[in-house]
């Protein structure tokens, strides 16, 4: 499985290829296709590649899916004994991205090929379910607290 580390928005955030992610607002209509060069570190099993601070060739290709907003945030400012409270919300834009493909510098790769889903195991004989067990219920006592009589001087 590869992924790559990129930064969007001062933010960064994990990169799979074949699935979306959320980022920031990005400037661009739905089904463009954006490519970011801001790529920190990118992972491939067992190579890795860190960059300092970025990897020199490395980007992303990405699809933009949708503009979507965040879930709703509210800001409370309370300062007690002078009657101040004030009640706002916000809700973050977002823009829906969708990973096509990680690149290198100088390298070449064909799309990894997908593996087909094991066929489900058969469904294994039915068996008769097992006889319930009553567990006995237990009563406890209730303690009764015996009431101090205060002495009177």
């Amino acid at each position: 499985m590869r992924y790559a580390i990129i930064e969007s928005g001062g933010k960064q955030y994990k990169a799979v290829e074949g699935e979306t992610i959320e980022v920031d607002l990005v400037e661009q209509e739905a089904g463009k296709q954006i490519e970011i060069a801001q790529v920190l570190l990118i992972s491939d099993g067992d190579n890795i590649l860190v960059g300092t601070p970025t990897v020199a060739g490395a980007k992303v290709a990405a699809t933009v899916v949708d503009d979507t907003q965040g879930p709703k945030i509210t800001v409370f400012k309370y300062k007690p004994k002078i009657r101040y409270r004030v009640k706002t919300g916000h809700r973050q834009k977002l823009t829906r991205l969708m990973i096509d493909s990680i690149n290198i510098a100088g390298e070449t790769r064909t799309k990894p090929a997908r593996q087909e889903a094991a066929p489900a195991p058969k469904a294994a004989a039915k068996r008769k379910p097992a006889a319930k067990k009553t567990a006995a219920k237990k009563t406890v006592a209730k303690k009764t607290a015996a009431k101090k009589t205060a002495k009177k001087k």
